[in-house]
């Protein structure tokens, strides 16, 4: 797979790339013809700080965000991002005037906040960070368990989005498909790779890849 991989590098800021992999990947909702890694712009020191500068950049000036539930390993980049939100002089509620950088727990397929994270998700203005949207399902999810526990949606932001809003919530990414217009991704059951016996090399989401080849 590794020597199939494209190096990326985003439009908006030169020091992000990723690189792509072409082939036949399941995610947990669909099939799609690229695998997207992101390692590197979510593990990479340098890479992770120009990633949140790029990201400050799409949000709005005048929203309030008090945490920023970070899912599929973007904590670094969430830190960062915090960091960025402040310079920018978004506005947190918090009583300590500063940002909450926390991720929820899978719990029996369910995302869940325990109870000592509580504080930082009720009644608080949530940004959602997410390495990647295909169909959006995982990050209706995210929101479904955010509301549930009382936090207030302020905006999503993304590494890659195929998908422009969700829920009426714009997705703010760095890469949209339009940067890899090669890119599709398929209803499990209208897979033309499926239909040509050609078998999955990888199932894959916002963490990584697994091979089945």
């Amino acid at each position: 797979m590794e020597s199939r991989a494209l190096k990326i590098t985003s439009p908006m800021n030169s020091k992000i790339s990723l690189k792509i992999i072409p082939g036949h990947f399941a995610t947990g909702y669909s099939h799609v013809n690229f695998y997207i890694d992101m390692t590197s712009v979510k593990t990479r020191l340098n890479e992770a700080m120009e990633a949140a500068k790029t990201m400050v950049k799409l949000n709005n000036n005048d929203m309030i965000v008090d945490t920023i539930v970070c899912m599929d390993g973007c904590e670094v980049i969430g830190g960062f991002l915090a960091l960025e939100l402040n310079h920018a002089g978004i506005l947190s509620m918090n009583t300590h005037e500063t940002f909450y950088i926390i991720s929820p727990e899978y719990n029996n397929g369910q995302l869940i906040f325990r109870e000592n994270n509580l504080t930082a998700v009720s009644g608080k203005h949530i940004l959602l960070l997410v390495a990647s949207v295909t169909t959006g399902n995982t990050v209706r999810k995210s929101l479904e368990c955010i509301k549930y526990y009382g936090g207030n949606i302020q905006g999503i932001n993304a590494i890659f989005s195929a998908v422009d809003t969700i829920e009426d919530i714009p997705i703010n990414s760095i890469y949209k498909t339009a940067d890899l217009p090669e890119y599709k991704n398929y209803n499990i059951t209208s897979c033309p790779q499926c239909k040509k016996n050609n078998k999955i090399e990888a199932i894959i989401n916002g963490y990584g890849y697994t091979k089945l080849l």
